[in-house]
């Protein structure tokens, strides 16, 4: 590699050469070699460059698909970092896809082992809304009905944001099959709790309940309004948007 000098840098190719900037600094190579479309595909050098690209592929879908599952959770929800840290937390889950070669390594295989499974539960979707601080609960969940069920509940320990009149809690069942794939899901109607005012237990649970055989994610999801004039509008500052899997 050179660096150019002159009163006229190129850009592009001339005579076999490169010329482009790097860092901002005009350099020029010779032109050829590098990676290309053939190359991938074919040379065995590039059987690792392969691997890689086909499981970064099915993470991505997988990424992909979770994120528009969930959006009735993260409708409202911005965060530039959500998606390169779901990336990463997808590559990390494959890893333990212990029954694949390199290569055909996949999330659905990875997630369902205990430490894939761990991961994806501690994984915190929105950092700066951690419910269980947030909004503590007593909660149990049974897998076979679906129902969400919390005790001895207690409003004042919940952390209202200033403006914050009512607390909307939103719960759902994903259920899915990564081998179709399916990725589905099963809402319950929303709870919607005006501050001040004592529920000392509630129950949850989706209107339709996911089909036999997928793999059930379940999630519980936080949204806090200001009402003004009777009217509702969700509060959309940083810590009052959550969603957490609790199973």
């Amino acid at each position: 590699m050179a660096t150019q000098k002159g009163i006229l840098p190129i850009e592009g190719t001339l005579g076999g050469v490169n010329f482009y900037y790097r860092k901002g600094k005009a350099v020029a190579r010779k032109a050829g070699g590098g990676f290309n479309g053939k190359a991938i595909k074919t040379k065995p050098s590039m059987v690792r460059v392969r691997e890689n690209s086909s499981e970064f592929g099915n993470c991505s879908k997988v990424k992909s698909a979770f994120r528009i599952a969930l959006s009735p959770f993260l409708n409202y929800y911005k965060d530039g970092t959500l998606h390169g840290r779901m990336m990463h937390l997808f590559q990390e889950i494959k890893k333990f896809d212990h029954n694949s070669l390199r290569g055909s390594r996949t999330v659905g295989r990875g997630i369902l082992t205990t430490e894939g499974l761990t991961l994806f539960k501690n994984f915190m979707f929105t950092p700066k809304c951690n419910i269980d601080v947030i909004v503590p609960m007593n909660m149990s969940y049974d897998f076979s009905s679906c129902v969400y069920d919390v005790v001895d509940f207690d409003i004042t320990l919940v952390r209202f944001p200033k403006s914050a009149t009512h607390m909307e809690l939103q719960f759902g069942v994903l259920g899915i099959d990564f081998e179709t794939p399916i990725y589905k899901l099963f809402m319950a109607t929303p709870l919607v709790l005006e501050k001040g005012v004592e529920v000392d237990a509630f129950t949850m649970a989706p209107e339709e309940l996911p089909d036999s055989g997928l793999h059930q994610f379940a999630f519980i999801g936080i949204a806090f309004y200001q009402e003004l004039n009777g009217v509702k509008y969700i509060l959309r500052e940083d810590g009052t948007i959550g969603i957490k899997c609790i199973a």
